[in-house]
């Protein structure tokens, strides 16, 4: 099953890692890690129907002091000063750099459409998503602000998301920099799959409010070149240029180097596309859980989180916005009302 937008889907049909199934027919969920292959399912059945409530019990997780982050504060402030190294060397300009935390499930069995129930609660978000797809290695809940691609017939549009802070006035020049640049690079990634001339800048740097915090917000639009489809959408802007850095292919190369634990859902993409429509959003899989079957010490839930670094970046800063950005949603999933902290893996 999944749910987006206020519907939720059943009645599974499909399942492929093609993405030129998107242009054929039928209503899709995509679930694209950072470092794989898009997992493409059709469904049969899509209706409109709210998340439930929470139900009392139906989600048990892990406890607050049994998260672990693959990154602690030394090894990810040491991370924002080699960037920096780069930055001053000439490689890069920016490079996001992430950590992931992890904390087995008591329940083996978990559903992690009950999270879902407890984040449209806790933590609504404008590209909130579930996709349950357990016999695929499939079960994600994301909270994501943010828009990675939305699709009506040959119009796309990018909201990328760079500057976080927890009011508008801890907003520095740097985040409007930072925000500056991926808007730079998502006009140069949409550039290479449309028209010649069509990609505009419609907003930039407006600011956005979310629970527990706000975010510079740009708004990046153009027209599909003829020819061009899902396939070419994809190839032309996957990974997400807010969540790599810019140019992409030195900060994918700096990431690679860095983190220690593959990203998995978190900072590819979550969402749906319905072919007989022309129509689809994806998601920035940020603010997103997932649930690890694969783990030999059991069943893990997984959340990961990050920050764009530049020149301008203070490391303890930055780690600060790492556990900003988790604190809210870990609590979450933990059942706890307080932001709970984080254990860090020595």
């Amino acid at each position: 099953m999944a749910r987006f937008g206020g519907c939720v889907a059943t009645d599974l049909r499909d399942v492929t890692n093609d993405p030129a199934a998107l242009d054929s027919s039928g209503f899709w969920t995509v679930v694209a890690g950072f470092e794989g292959l898009p997992v493409c399912a059709r469904f049969g059945d899509v209706r409109h129907a709210p998340v439930p409530p929470p139900e009392p019990g139906a989600w048990r997780g892990p406890a607050p002091g049994d998260w672990t982050s693959s990154l602690d504060r030394a090894a990810y402030t040491a991370g924002v000063r080699r960037i920096r190294e780069h930055i001053a060397a000439g490689q890069v300009y920016q490079a996001n750099l992430c950590r992931v935390l992890s904390a087995p499930l008591p329940d083996p069995v978990a559903d992690i459409d009950a999270l879902s129930a407890l984040l449209a609660r806790g933590n609504p978000a404008p590209c909130a998503g579930t996709v349950r797809l357990p016999a695929h290695g499939v079960e994600v809940a994301t909270a994501s602000p943010e828009l990675f691609l939305r699709r009506t017939g040959r119009t796309v549009e990018s909201g990328p998301i760079k500057g976080t802070g927890r009011t508008a006035d801890d907003l520095l020049p740097k985040d409007h920099a930072e925000n500056v640049m991926i808007v730079d690079l998502v006009r140069n990634d949409l550039g290479r799959v449309c028209a010649t001339g069509s990609v505009t800048v419609p907003a930039l740097c407006a600011v956005e409010s979310h629970p527990g915090l706000v975010h510079l917000v740009s708004t990046v639009r153009g027209e599909l070149a003829e020819g061009a489809g899902w396939p070419e959408l994809l190839a032309g802007t996957f990974p997400p240029g807010s969540v790599t850095g810019a140019p992409k292919h030195s900060a994918l190369r700096i990431i690679e180097a860095l983190e220690t634990a593959p990203r998995g859902p978190y900072c590819g993409a979550v969402g749906w596309v319905d072919a007989d429509r022309g129509t689809g959003e994806l998601a920035v899989g940020i603010r997103t859980f997932w649930i690890d079957r694969a783990a030999t010490a059991g069943p893990l839930l997984r959340f990961g989180t990050g920050a764009g670094i530049t020149w301008g970046s203070d490391p303890a800063r930055e780690w600060d916005e790492t556990e900003l950005k988790a604190s809210r949603l870990v609590a979450l999933a933990s059942g706890t009302r307080h932001e709970a902290g984080v254990r860090h893996l020595p």
